[in-house]
Parts: C-alpha cells; sequence; structure tokens
C-alpha cells in the first residue's frame, strides 16, 4: 500500500504477471497491456453483475501513476458503481505486486462504463441487484 492509498478498492477480480514481451524499449510495461487487463477485469465483472454479455463503451481519465516491471503481478479490483437502465460504470484500480515482495503499489485506476446487451448486440436491461 501507497500513503496516498490505503488499499485497494473494491474485489479482486484478475492477477496476471507482467512478462518481457509486455514491455516497451525502456523496460517497462506498456500501459496499453495493463489497460487491456482492467478493460477485461471490467468484463468479467460486468458480466457476473448482468448476468450476460457486456461491451465496454467509455474509459473516464486514467492517469499512470507507477511503472509495471517485468516479474510484478498485476492486481485488477473492481466495484460496480452506478447502474442505469442498459449501463453500469464500474471502478477499475490497477495495482502492481512488486516482484518477489508483498509490497502493493497503485498503478493506475479509471472508471470504465459498459452496456448489458444480448445476443443481437442489442442494449438489453441491466437486471436488478
Amino acid at each position: 500500500m501507497t500513503e496516498d492509498h490505503p488499499g485497494p478498492r473494491g474485489q479482486l477480480t484478475l492477477r496476471t504477471i507482467a512478462m518481457p514481451a509486455d514491455t516497451n524499449a525502456n523496460g517497462d510495461i506498456f500501459g496499453g497491456w495493463v489497460m487491456a487487463r482492467m478493460d477485461q477485469a471490467g468484463g468479467i465483472a460486468g458480466v457476473e453483475r448482468t448476468k450476460g454479455r457486456v461491451v465496454t463503451v467509455k474509459v473516464d481519465s486514467m492517469t499512470f501513476i507507477r511503472p509495471m516491471k517485468v516479474g510484478d503481478v498485476l492486481c485488477v479490483y473492481t466495484e460496480i458503481g452506478r447502474v442505469g437502465r442498459t449501463s453500469f460504470q464500474i471502478h477499475v484500480e490497477a495495482w502492481a505486486q512488486r516482484f518477489m515482495t508483498q509490497q502493493m503499489e497503485l498503478v493506475t485506476d479509471a472508471d470504465f462504463t459498459f452496456v448489458a446487451i444480448d445476443d443481437a448486440g442489442k442494449p438489453r436491461p441491466v437486471p436488478p441487484a
């Protein structure tokens, strides 16, 4: 945990390790790789919440606070926020568990908006919780 962030918010939804193939020329993990894992975690949480298909329609601002390095474990936490008729928001946090330690540092966070869809890809109502 960090001084600014006492700990992750929400439920641990996804864990994966950062590998050398995921790095840029500086040896840091690509921000797009982190964002893709966050979208995956949001999708998992969204499917569990809506009991059906969901699609990402929006990501609110994302600032990368700290880099991910090879060997770090990316831990992605999700928390369902506002729920509308067919859309809903999920707060997603990406934390790095530093290589061979228990040290956790917030990498980035954002609010993702998803829409529940039916088999034809059309918006459908989000069922009650």
